[in-house]
C-alpha cells in the first residue's frame, strides 16, 4: 500500500501552537479520516506542532484541503502569516526522512595504530628470587696468587757503548 504524506506545521505566534492544535484539532483528524487518510500523526517540535496524515491519492489531499472546516482551522493559526507551512512529504521543517548514512571512512580506511603504554617501573627493596647458582663455602676462600720478586736482580752493561744491558749471573 503505497502512500503520499503531508504536513501541515504550525508554529507558535500570539498564543501556543499547543493552544490552536488542542482547538482543531480533532475536527482536522475527523475531516481527515472521513476523506480517506490512511495514517496520521501529530508530532509536538521546538515552536510548534505538526500533523502528518498520509492518502492514497492525490485526489484526497486535495478534498480534504478544500473542505471548510480546514480552511477555517488554517485561518485560525496563531500565526497565519509567517507561522504556517503546508507541504507535501514528512518531518517539521525538513525533508522526507531517510536512513542516516554511516560515515566513510577518510584516506585509505585504515585506522592509527594505537602506542603502546609501557608499564611504570616499579621500585624494588631485596631481590625475591634466589640467585642463579648456590653460594658454596669453599667459593668464598680466596684463591692463592704467586707473589712477584719484590726486587729485580741487577743489571750489567755490556759493550763499548752499554747499549745492551743483561742481568748479571
Amino acid at each position: 500500500m503505497s502512500v503520499r504524506w503531508w504536513s501541515i506545521e504550525v508554529r507558535d505566534g500570539v498564543l501556543p501552537a499547543m493552544r490552536w492544535k488542542d482547538g482543531y484539532g480533532e475536527a482536522l483528524l475527523e475531516a481527515a479520516i472521513t476523506n480517506g487518510a490512511r495514517k496520521w500523526e501529530w508530532t509536538v517540535i521546538p515552536g510548534g506542532v505538526v500533523l502528518e496524515v498520509a492518502f492514497r491519492e492525490t485526489d484526497e489531499w486535495d478534498r480534504f484541503r478544500s473542505l471548510p472546516v480546514v480552511t477555517a482551522a488554517l485561518d485560525a493559526t496563531p500565526d497565519p502569516v509567517n507561522g504556517l507551512y503546508v507541504y507535501p512529504g514528512r518531518g517539521g521543517s525538513a525533508s522526507s526522512r531517510s536512513p542516516k548514512r554511516k560515515p566513510r571512512p577518510t584516506g585509505a580506511g585504515a585506522a592509527a595504530i594505537p602506542i603502546p603504554v609501557e608499564p611504570a617501573p616499579t621500585a624494588r627493596l631485596a631481590v625475591a628470587t634466589p640467585p642463579a647458582e648456590p653460594l658454596l663455602a669453599e667459593s668464598l676462600e680466596p684463591e692463592p696468587v704467586e707473589a712477584e720478586p719484590a726486587i729485580a736482580e741487577p743489571l750489567v752493561a755490556e759493550g763499548p757503548d752499554h747499549q745492551t744491558l743483561q742481568p748479571a749471573a
